[in-house]
């Protein structure tokens, strides 16, 4: 702990000496390009993290892993990936996040990268589990820079347009690495993947800053309005770790949120992770057409992120619970469509649109917002750990249960002889199994949980 606050930690507060003028210039010049750096920053983890979903098939088609050895590396990343934004997430309300964020990024591309560079089982699940844990530098940093900088007035709406940053990110490996691995070989769709997310770091560490208190500038709270020095100097007589513990961990509607995240977050990714596979496989789709209809998702994701805070705010008093339902069960039954509903291009589109939209709202909401909402303002990136390491149990299971349920075995004709391609390889065939009722049944969850807490109370920061 020591040598990570030694390189990572927070700086020492500077007081302020400019002008009230010169205090606002540079306070409302930094806050924007921290938001900017969170922003597209965090974009670029997300093209590492779906540039993986979008391989997955023409990882199986090579033969290089099977089915159940493709869910448990999904398995092991989602493992490591939430005890690192349970750990990480509690630490950050500690660190200089510029650097911690920054780190992050900056080796989960390097080894992405390496992930090109071996064809075997194990080594695929040794480095996609040691991405995992970089990839948890992401959100706490994001979401305690975004307290430190902003109003709470402001919060939900930068929230929902930070989140963003997912659909973002999600897209561009949708288009561009499926067209990649579509022009070379899967291989090159991680090294490209790593490649571009460097880009990435170098743009994180140039816009981020550490707490204004470092630059010479008030505390966020102070600078708003929303309390005196004389309250921002009590409250830190208090220490960090007793409020996590108090006010996060043993508070029971942070917990329960966690769990309605857990479905969220099952659903999600059972979308997002197999839906190109199933796409393509069950519903006729080739790579690029798949990659096109989970693109387009999206994008309405982009949306339905950017809104989500707004809409809370704008009517309905800024509370979550009311529209959280009413996404929630425009998400179930958006999946249930996607799944079982014929193949057919209009109604996959309609489908992916109103599944994009709601669960950008969803996970904007169930994936931290709610849970920020009833925390103080010190102790946000603990409760974005709490609700991440749960999120993240939920897509380990996931992965691990969809890869259970679902078989690949080889096509045969009508004589029982293997179907080959045109370069003589056996084409195979997949079967889904129970997979997609699994999937429904997590989004249920996912709208129904949340009622547990329908009365819970925003708490003020004392």
């Amino acid at each position: 702990m020591n040598f990570l606050m030694k390189i990572f930690g927070t700086g020492q507060d500077v007081p302020v000496t400019d002008s009230p003028e010169q205090v606002k210039k540079r306070f409302d010049s930094i806050r924007w390009r921290v938001f900017a750096s969170i922003t597209i920053g965090y974009a670029f983890y997300y093209i590492i993290r779906q540039g993986y979903s979008v391989i997955k098939k023409p990882m199986l088609n090579s033969g290089v892993v099977t089915p159940e050895q493709l869910g448990i590396i999904g398995t092991v990343f989602f493992i490591t990936y939430g005890v690192g934004k349970f750990t990480n997430s509690f630490l950050s309300d500690r660190m200089n996040n510029k650097r911690f964020f920054a780190f992050g990024l900056f080796i989960s591309s390097i080894t992405m990268t390496c992930m090109g560079l071996v064809n075997s089982f194990v080594p695929l699940a040794v480095l996609w589990g040691i991405n995992g844990w970089f990839q948890s530098y992401g959100a706490g940093p994001s979401i305690v820079s975004l307290n430190q900088w902003f109003s709470k007035k402001q919060f939900a709406t930068l929230y929902g347009i930070w989140f963003t940053s997912h659909n973002l990110g999600s897209a561009f490996a949708y288009f561009i690495i499926a067209g990649v691995v579509t022009t070379w070989s899967w291989s090159m769709g991680f090294v490209a993947a790593g490649v571009t997310s460097l880009i990435g770091t170098v743009f994180i560490y140039l816009g981020m800053s550490d707490r204004p208190e470092t630059r010479g500038l008030p505390n966020g709270a102070v600078y708003y309005g929303e309390k005196t020095q004389e309250e921002v100097d009590a409250m830190k007589t208090q220490s960090v770790g007793s409020m996590q513990w108090n006010e996060v961990v043993k508070n029971p509607a942070v917990w329960i949120l966690g769990l309605a995240s857990l479905c969220v977050y099952i659903a999600r990714y059972a979308v997002e992770s197999w839906g190109p596979v199933y796409l393509s496989t069950t519903k006729g789709y080739d790579l690029m057409g798949a990659a096109g209809v989970m693109a387009y998702m999206q994008v309405a994701g982009i949306f339905g992120a950017m809104m989500c805070g707004w809409i809370s705010d704008r009517f309905f008093d800024s509370r979550r619970n009311i529209p959280a339902f009413i996404y929630g069960v425009l998400y179930t039954a958006s999946i249930a469509g996607f799944v079982w509903a014929p193949q057919n291009f209009v109604t996959d589109l309609v489908c992916m649109t109103f599944y994009g939209f709601t669960m950008g709202a969803l996970v904007c909401y169930m994936g931290g917002l709610m849970a920020v909402d009833i925390v103080p303002k010190r102790v946000t990136g603990a409760a974005m750990g709490m609700i991440g390491a749960l999120s993240y149990v939920g897509a380990s299971i996931q992965e691990f249960v969809t890869g259970r349920l679902m078989t690949v075995s080889p096509m045969l004709d009508a004589n029982g002889a293997k179907v080959l391609d045109e370069a003589g390889k056996a084409m195979m065939s997949y079967d889904f199994g129970a997979a997609p009722t699994f999937w429904v049944c997590a989004a249920l969850g996912a709208t129904l949980l949340p009622l547990l807490v329908w009365n819970a109370k925003a708490k003020n920061d004392e």
